[in-house]
């Protein structure tokens, strides 16, 4: 579900601001394994019913908002969990 109007904005917590290796640890929570690491990036993939989710994470310092919504879309993780 999308909060895309302004007055949903205020359900939805604020992101924290997170390293390239804590998104991989959140993600082997939820039963991602890191499956190779290529130049500055992560693949992380989970096993389910229908194929393999495969995640790429950059390894940095700070990811920046815009790859961590698209971390948390790719993933299904709820929000809250990198809140």
């Amino acid at each position: 579900m999308r909060f895309t109007s302004l007055k949903w904005r205020w359900l939805l917590g604020k992101l924290r601001v997170l390293s390239g290796k804590e998104v991989c640890q959140i993600l082997e929570k939820h039963g991602f394994v890191e499956k190779r690491k290529r130049g500055s990036h992560i693949a992380m993939q989970r096993p389910t019913a229908g194929g393999t989710v495969t995640v790429p994470v950059p390894d940095h310092k700070e990811v920046r908002t815009g790859t961590l919504l698209s971390i948390i879309r790719q993933s299904s993780i709820p929000r809250s969990e990198f809140e």
